[in-house]
């Protein structure tokens, strides 16, 4: 904290909300200085970043990339030097399902409407948080455990919600559609609006979205190693790591290599 002044960004895209959630915290926590407030998951990241600021409200649904994808994205793009990541508290609505998740993984949260005695009890817990600076490099590794989990449990909960397993994908190659086995699929990849779909002799671009993928993968035998990849695990090569800690690694038939995010790091540890 600068000047041991404790610094907040809110991240929520229904205005009011935000509104509301300025006004109790200033209510409850005088000290905190909130120094930003956005609408959508992209700007939190770079906001974040730009700020470092020592608290972060996520709200879980925004548009285009959710809370807990920008709490993920925030985790890899983090200077590993200076500043401690920031304490994260989610704000969702009533979900039974959110809620079991972040309560299994250790990660506060706050409910929709505000309720103030709930949010005495996380400006508690931040408080003491935020009172242990030199606990940063520990917490920051508790954190991407937690997100690990959450990301895992949301990637089940679709996967349980009656999808079919993706046996086929349709790509448009011209004017044609082309059949492509999912069995022959290396690694799938976002690029911009399109996905990538790697097989071992040619390239496909489909506009499904990886996220409605993924629910659709089997994650034993597709392993997602970044929030843009996915690969086939029986397809990977080889595993590198720099002289920065970055891991990379390599798929048989394909020539280029493939970034392992901090998230999913830890996949390769043992190897």
């Amino acid at each position: 904290m600068s000047n041991n002044t404790p610094t907040a960004l809110i991240a929520e895209d229904e205005p009011l909300l935000a509104q509301a959630l300025q006004v109790e915290l200033a209510r409850a926590w005088p000290a905190l200085n909130i120094v930003a407030s956005v609408g959508d998951g992209a700007s939190a990241v770079r906001q974040t970043l730009a700020l470092q600021p020592d608290v972060l409200f996520f709200d879980i649904r925004m548009p285009g990339m959710s809370g807990l994808e920008a709490a993920a994205e925030l985790a890899e793009q983090w200077p590993t030097a200076g500043k401690a990541f920031p304490a994260l508290v989610f704000v969702t609505a009533y979900d039974q399902y959110a809620v079991q998740a972040f309560e299994a993984q250790a990660v506060d949260y706050l409910l929709k409407p505000l309720q103030a005695a709930r949010l005495a009890k996380t400006i508690e817990k931040l408080q003491l948080a935020l009172a242990k600076p030199a606990q940063g490099a520990i917490n920051f590794e508790a954190t991407l455990n937690q997100l690990r989990g959450l990301l895992g449990a949301a990637s089940a909960a679709g996967a349980t919600a009656g999808v079919a397993p993706l046996t086929v994908i349709q790509a448009s190659v011209g004017n044609s559609i082309r059949m492509v086995p999912v069995g022959d699929v290396l690694c799938f990849e976002a690029a911009d609006k399109y996905v990538r779909v790697l097989a071992a002799e040619r390239e496909y671009l489909i506009r499904t979205p990886l996220k409605e993928l993924l629910e659709q993968l089997d994650t034993q035998v597709f392993w997602q190693i970044h929030r843009g990849t996915v690969v086939r695990a029986l397809a990977i090569e080889s595993v590198t790591r720099d002289e920065a800690g970055k891991v990379a690694l390599t798929l048989r038939g394909l020539k280029e290599k493939f970034a392992v995010s901090r998230l999913y790091a830890h996949l390769f540890k043992a190897m």
